[in-house]
């Protein structure tokens, strides 16, 4: 952040994360937040292809399923739905160690993805978290028909990133981590930044 002197002064947290289902904004609000606070942005769609570059199927399987198995993504929702808690579980000690190295190095980030989830808060950390959830279908699926129009209407996969968007929410609000509804568009980054005082600070481990 920019102080009033011109100065540039850390944010009283070292990692911000913002997560959620696919579709619901993350994106867009991690890159505004970015320029908020005058930090970069991770995202971790870059540590899945990182981990997929240096690893084989053998070793993680479910991080490498939808290339092996691609089929996988076509089954019933509620399946793909488990396909992506379990590929969150496999990048959770990915995620942690680049949390905690942000946090060893005094480096403020946000952490922006679909693969990452909730853990209980504890009171004080240097590690905050907030999740954006989505719940109505034809929004989602409005949402991918302007993000990527070549692809035409994508039904099957927002009612997908709906399921699992209630699941993370479900998860988040059990941790107390705020949830934020993405509409009203207008101020939703303002919402999201509130949203991050003292209710959204959360416990290093990001481990289910």
């Amino acid at each position: 952040m920019i102080g009033t002197d011109g100065t540039r002064g850390l944010p009283d947290w070292r990692v911000l994360v913002v997560g959620g289902a696919s579709g619901m904004g993350k994106t867009g609000v991690a890159r505004a937040l970015a320029r908020r606070y005058d930090v970069p942005v991770v995202e971790v769609d870059d540590i899945v292809e990182a981990l997929l570059a240096v690893t084989r199927p053998e070793h993680l399987p479910e991080v490498h399923i939808w290339r092996t198995h691609p089929e996988a993504a076509r089954q019933a929702p509620e399946s793909v739905v488990e396909r992506q808690i379990a590929i969150a579980r496999s990048l959770a000690p990915a995620i942690e160690a680049v949390v905690a190295n942000h946090v060893d190095t005094d480096t403020p980030v946000i952490l922006e993805g679909d693969y990452v989830l909730p853990v209980p808060t504890t009171p004080g950390g240097l590690v905050r978290s907030v999740f954006l959830h989505e719940d109505d279908e034809a929004q989602v699926a409005a949402n991918y028909l302007r993000r990527e129009p070549e692809a035409g209407p994508q039904p099957h996969r927002a009612r997908v990133s709906v399921l699992y968007g209630r699941r993370l929410a479900e998860r988040a609000r059990s941790a107390g981590v705020p949830v934020v509804a993405p509409r009203p568009w207008d101020d939703l980054v303002a919402r999201v930044a509130e949203a991050v005082g003292d209710a959204g600070r959360c416990r290093l481990s990001l481990r289910d």
